[in-house]
């Protein structure tokens, strides 16, 4: 079978997007003490995307290199100055500094900022994981195929 290149490139594409219930958040949505359930929704991320989620992975390890490399020199007070400025001293798990990335870029509703994300991860673990990893199958998926892109404004017919 051949793939049709054409066919393809003329494609419209959206993500792909899933309610995600966070019963356990339902203190911080509004709307939940009527009777709604919460629900987090995520969307699967675009190649660019998922590049950026990989670099802070490598971001998180030269943050922890940067404060190692510091904390041998004995000056003390330039190096807890900097912990301060990047970070805890605490080294953060690569999958985590992943995941607080993909939760940022992924979530639709509501909007996650990274502070967000971090306190998430802390206080809702489960909930933080369940979300992350709905983001990862979402993208794996890749996107929806819409309708095809009509390639001018010209009528086709008179």
């Amino acid at each position: 079978m051949q793939f049709d290149a054409d066919k393809f490139a003329s494609a419209a594409f959206k993500r792909r997007e899933e309610d995600v219930p966070v019963k356990d958040l339902a203190a911080w949505f509004k709307g939940a003490k009527d009777g709604e359930a919460p629900v987090w929704r995520v969307r699967g991320l675009t190649g660019e995307e998922l590049a950026r989620v990989n670099e802070a992975q490598a971001r998180n390890r030269n943050k922890s290199a940067i404060i190692e490399a510091l904390s041998s020199d004995k000056q003390e007070k330039m190096t807890d100055a900097i912990k301060e400025l990047i970070g805890t001293g605490n080294s953060v798990p690569d999958d985590l500094a992943r995941r607080i990335e993909m939760l940022t870029i992924g979530s639709v509703a509501p909007e996650c900022t990274h502070q967000v994300a971090v306190k998430l991860a802390e206080a809702f673990p489960v909930e933080f994981y369940e979300l992350t990893t709905k983001i990862t199958q979402l993208t794996g998926l890749g996107s929806e195929p819409g309708k095809p892109k009509r390639s001018s404004n010209a009528q086709t017919s008179s």
